[in-house]
């Protein structure tokens, strides 16, 4: 994960706990249609989704509560939503 000198607050366990688990739905990045635009990144409500070298995605599963935003902003249409399985 990069690591900026932005004032954007991380995901921490809480007195709720590991919140992806209230998740019914899951965002899934197809990263051969990715162009790597990072508006999931800057529209993601929770913050769950990572920047990695390369101006990869990553979607942090432990908090992502499945709002499905990152999948609506996302102009390639490389994120498509799932019913989560548990």
């Amino acid at each position: 994960m990069i690591d900026y000198p932005v004032p954007i607050g991380r995901p921490k366990e809480g007195s709720a706990g590991l919140t992806g688990h209230w998740r019914v739905i899951k965002p899934v990045i197809h990263y051969d249609k990715c162009t790597k635009c990072r508006l999931c990144y800057i529209y993601c409500p929770e913050n769950t989704i990572d920047l990695l070298e390369g101006f990869d995605v990553r979607i942090d599963y432990d908090y992502c509560k499945g709002c499905g935003v990152c999948a609506q902003v996302c102009p390639a249409k490389a994120i498509e939503m799932f019913p989560e399985v548990k």
